[in-house]
């Protein structure tokens, strides 16, 4: 179990409702339109019996081979000390391992536009989730239709407004309506399911094969409203910092998954009894009496959708930051228990916006659906690739073991891609420019902290040659701390150069700091810390922090004077951040001039030094350095 595991109070009961409320939100309430576009998709099929079967074992094994396989079985075992999504694959794969470097450059490359796919069709989730929902008026009173936009977006602002109170109070929040919303799908579908206990043969998986070669084209682009019932599988593996893997599981096969089936076997089930009905087979089970409480329910349950994948976007953009793929943004820790548990402002109104602009857009669940598989789709195939070569350098899997694995995945996948791709000129465009635009970013970013990291190192002098210099010309020395930034170990600061260069002066103690992060999550405090005494007054301290921690660099070095011996004043210690410019190099020609001008603009506007490392701003001066890329 991971350690945020450890740490957590609640019991294993209050877990698993938590894991309910945050994690199942998304995969939970496809049923409400999953079915549905399979008939009335891109290449509607008759609403026949031999179809119905056949949808329906496709559906099934693709809960069976996707999630609870593929996720379940394969890829959660690729958790970096429990932490999950893409970049906690790409943490696990070593991206600064010397060895086969280009091919190592290109794995981190895909890994990247996986994960940017995957924010495209973040945006898509809370619109469609709630959209569909919501729709469900219009199956009670027809002349409700026209207030379904406006209840949408109220009830996506009011969402993303509750973010900054945490998962933990979201998901205790959550968790009784999810039990409430798991329960009623399996009662509805088991109902449908007694009064035609035939449809229960579609577990046979010659039914589907029939469907394709009964339907030919047309039943391959089925797999368009197929591939929605598994979407959720991603977002789930994003969440995996939040619970870990051994609740996940075991909610997903006792509780989830037996709800999933029965609900799709009764919408079947349903639609053999009346295949003339309007194709809302999943609100039109419900007897008359329960449709409005039905449709408050999966308002209440597409609401809790949205939430799992917005907290799975705050800890894929946390995880981003500290690996260097995108700039820093601020992050706040919302549970003292558990660390995986934050809150990203930016990430947070910046998914609020483009939910609400899709809304308004697509103005229908159908529009967006079209829209909805490519982008997820895709970076499900990226996932599969970067586990499989987890699966090869970490877990010590044999080729022919793994790769049989990554074969069946690999097909799954690509058949889904291929139908999906069909759905690109009908707005499933957007998830992928969004991705698109992403992508961009972060090589752009990672790109120019490459650049800048190469000219640093040229411009920069060791701590040895700084105390031969001290030694040789001795500047003066006034009272106090002085505490500076470096890059690398054994290197001098910039900015402390810049200091002795235009002041002529040091001050009697000086801390050069190093902030490092490491591929675990966490790291502790005796560990994260290593203190070298080099004589002069100089101390140059190193700091190891884990890529789900946050920084505090005051509260480190003062457990450096108590414990590490590190004889200075952090009470009249002065904090010494320096404020980059860049300027391109023309002659270099390292990136385009559309891009120097992102990577300065995103250099500009970055988070600073000092909310970063949580230093007191009374404390902080900064020194201007300009840097050529």
């Amino acid at each position: 179990m991971i350690e945020t595991d450890k740490a957590a109070k609640p019991g294993r009961a209050a877990v698993g409702l938590a894991v309910l409320g945050i994690v199942y939100g998304d995969i939970g309430t496809s049923p409400i339109y999953a079915l549905r576009e399979c008939f009335r998709g891109v290449s509607p099929v008759p609403i026949t019996e031999a179809n119905i079967l056949g949808i329906l074992s496709l559906i099934f094994w693709s809960l069976i081979i996707v999630v609870s396989l593929k996720y379940m079985v394969f890829v959660l075992r690729a958790n970096n000390h429990g932490e999950g999504g893409i970049f906690a694959l790409l943490a696990l794969l070593n991206p600064d391992k010397s060895q086969n470097n280009r091919s190592r450059r290109i794995l981190i490359l895909v890994g990247l536009f996986g994960a940017s796919l995957l924010y495209g069709g973040t945006m898509l989730t809370p619109a469609i989730s709630v959209l569909s929902a919501v729709e469900g008026l219009e199956v009670v009173a027809p002349s409700l239709q026209t207030y379904v936009l406006p209840i949408t977006v109220i009830i996506l602002v009011v969402l993303f407004a509750t973010q900054k109170h945490g998962t933990a109070r979201v998901g205790a929040m959550f968790g009784p309506i999810m039990v409430a919303w798991f329960v009623t799908l399996a009662l509805l579908g088991l109902y449908s399911i007694i009064k035609h206990p035939q449809v229960l043969y579609a577990v046979v998986p010659w039914y589907a094969v029939q469907f394709m070669i009964d339907n030919q084209w047309a039943g391959f682009l089925v797999l368009i409203g197929v591939f929605l019932v598994v979407t959720g599988g991603e977002a789930l593996y994003a969440d995996l910092g939040h619970f870990g893997p051994a609740p996940i599981r075991m909610v997903w096969f006792c509780c989830v998954l037996p709800a999933l089936l029965l609900n799709y076997f009764g919408q079947g089930a349903f639609l053999l009894d009346k295949p003339e009905g309007d194709l809302q087979p999943f609100f039109h089970m419900a007897p008359e009496w329960a449709l409005l409480p039905l449709v408050v329910l999966s308002t209440a349950a597409t609401v809790i959708a949205s939430q799992a994948v917005i907290t799975g976007a705050f800890s894929l953009t946390r995880q981003a930051v500290q690996l260097g793929f995108v700039p820093r943004l601020l992050v706040l820790q919302t549970s003292k228990y558990a660390h995986g548990q934050i809150y990203m402002p930016a990430v947070n109104w910046l998914l609020m916006i483009a939910a609400v602009t899709l809304v308004v857009t697509f103005r229908s669940s159908e529009g967006l659906a079209a829209a909805y598989g490519v982008s997820v789709n895709a970076t499900m195939l990226v996932t599969t690739i970067l586990a499989f070569n987890v699966a090869r350098e970490r877990g010590g899997w044999g080729l022919a073991k793994a790769g049989a694995l990554l074969c069946l995945f690999l097909t799954v996948d690509l058949a889904f891609l291929t139908a999906n791709a069909e759905t690109i000129p009908r707005g499933g465009w957007f998830p992928v420019a969004m991705g698109m635009v992403i992508f961009t970013v972060m090589v752009t970013w990672w790109r120019g902290v490459e650049l800048l990291v190469e000219n640093y190192e040229a411009n920069t002098i060791s701590v040895e040659t700084l105390l031969g210099r001290i030694k040789h010309q001795p500047p003066q020395r006034v009272p106090g701390t002085g505490v500076f930034f470096t890059t690398r170990p054994d290197d001098v600061p910039q900015v402390l150069m810049q200091l002795i260069k235009l002041n002529k002066f040091l001050h009697e103690k000086i801390v050069i700091v190093n902030v490092k992060m490491t591929r675990e999550p966490r790291v502790g405090n005796h560990q994260r810390t290593q203190v070298t005494e080099h004589g002069e007054g100089i101390y140059e301290v190193n700091l190891h922090y884990g890529f789900m921690q946050g920084f505090n660099i005051p509260s480190d070095l003062a457990y450096c004077v108590e414990h590490r011996g590190m004889a200075v004043d952090l009470e009249d210690a002065t904090y010494f951040v320096g404020r980059t410019s860049v300027i391109a190099d023309r002659k270099r020609h390292a990136m385009m001039a559309w891009r120097d001008k992102l990577f300065a603009f995103m250099l500009r506007n970055t988070m600073n030094a000092t909310s970063l490392y949580q230093i007191p701003s009374n404390r902080v001066i900064e020194i201007g350095l300009q840097r050529g890329i």
